[in-house]
């Protein structure tokens, strides 16, 4: 199996940035997103609709780049998660986790026997359609294989050390909006609360020595989640990138428009 940089980068204390995708499907985005310089892409599957069809194409097109691609499934179950890890992604990402069942879970789902129940085929996406020794296979995907608990409720927070304590688990991603929601104070991200929650899930992290990750919307937002010690960070989504982008040129070019002066004399 290839190597995952971003694992390996990660468990060596370092940082490592990417993005989610939600809308544009295409060939050629996994590409696009490492040409921009990120270490990961995130295909969502949770909240896009998108079959395993679409995760197929834009897994196979994006293992030409030189980025881990990785997918969050839409729910903890070994249908999603085995399967997109034999279609090729070198990560997992599963919504409200909650329990130290739900890390074992899905430990068991993504990884090989000895440490997991995950079924064995060979010759396919996930080792590049490649022959090759079988044991070292199963090894290799074990060593590569990223697990993302994505930690989203009151009660993951609450269980969020027995969480992170749980071997094969790697990173420990705080879904903000959700989380916030769950505790009563949708969107309210400067709440006492909720910080009080990030600190114990970093607490957490720093125990057992995984990783904390998180969505920012800014360069200033992340450099203090930095400083908080969040060391893996996703830079919005396609969609609002996109969007700012667009809206941002369009806001300058009319701000410059003589059209627009003239009509605004009259």
């Amino acid at each position: 199996m290839r190597h995952n940089m971003v694992k390996s980068t990660l468990k060596a204390g370092g940082t490592a940035f990417g993005t989610i995708i939600f809308e544009f499907n295409t060939t050629g985005i996994g590409r696009i997103v490492a040409s921009a310089g990120a270490d990961f892409v995130m295909y969502d599957m949770e909240h896009t609709g998108w079959s395993m069809e679409t995760i197929r194409m834009l897994l196979a097109t994006s293992r030409a780049a030189d980025l881990a691609p990785m997918v969050r499934v839409p729910a903890l179950q070994y249908h999603f998660v085995a399967r997109v890890l034999d279609l090729g992604a070198l990560g997992v990402m599963v919504p409200m986790m909650e329990t130290e069942e739900d890390a074992r879970a899905l430990v068991q789902h993504a990884k090989y026997p000895p440490l997991g129940k995950r079924g064995t085929t060979f010759g396919v996406g996930h080792d590049d359609y490649q022959d090759g020794d079988i044991a070292l296979k199963m090894r290799s995907a074990n060593e590569e294989t990223m697990l993302v608990a994505l930690v989203e409720t009151a009660r993951g927070v609450e269980h969020v050390d027995a969480i992170a304590a749980v071997d094969g688990i790697d990173v420990i991603w705080v879904g903000h909006f959700d989380l916030t929601t769950s505790m009563g104070i949708p969107g309210e991200f400067q709440h006492p609360r909720f910080q009080a929650a990030l600190e114990r899930i970093l607490d957490a992290c720093k125990r057992h020595g995984k990783a904390a990750g998180i969505m920012v919307p800014d360069a200033g937002e992340g450099r203090a989640r930095l400083s908080q010690g969040f060391r893996a960070l996703m830079y919005l989504g396609d969609v609002w990138v996109y969007r700012q982008a667009l809206a941002q040129g369009l806001s300058a070019l009319r701000a410059s428009s003589p059209a627009l002066d003239k009509k605004t004399e009259r």
